[in-house]
């Protein structure tokens, strides 16, 4: 694995969550490389509302399961998402906020940058510039 990721911003990934340890490697980070097939690369930070969505979607995330040191999240968690689920969840309007500094660039296969953006929690100066990006 590339420990010399970027994240949408162009810069070094950031951690996402050491607590929960999130990432398909479960070192904190959102890294993607060919064995990570999911594209577990968007840093959310989960609400009510999206974990809800996940469950009614076939994925109970507020569940642990010890068999893969998983605790179960609660809202306020950051984890690592699926591009395609954290889009998805966009799309019907209960998509959770998004650490754009621990988002994998690739996601922006998937996602655009201006919809990121929309959803951010880590903006400069607490406000949403997309020129700044």
């Amino acid at each position: 694995m590339d420990k010399n990721q970027l994240n949408v911003l162009g810069t070094p990934l950031a951690v996402c969550s050491t607590r929960p340890l999130t990432g398909f490697y479960r070192d904190g980070r959102c890294h993607l490389d060919a064995d990570e097939i999911g594209n577990h690369g968007v840093c959310a930070q989960v609400d009510d509302a999206f974990l809800a969505f996940s469950a009614r979607r076939g994925n109970e995330l507020r569940r642990p399961v010890a068999a893969y040191d998983f605790p179960g999240l609660k809202a306020g968690d950051c984890w690592c998402l699926c591009a395609l689920r954290w889009k998805e969840a966009m799309l019907a309007g209960v998509a959770p906020p998004v650490v754009l500094a621990a988002t994998h660039h690739a996601v922006l296969q998937h996602i655009q940058l201006t919809d990121l953006l929309a959803h951010a929690v880590d903006a400069p100066g607490g406000g949403l510039d997309p020129d700044y990006y």
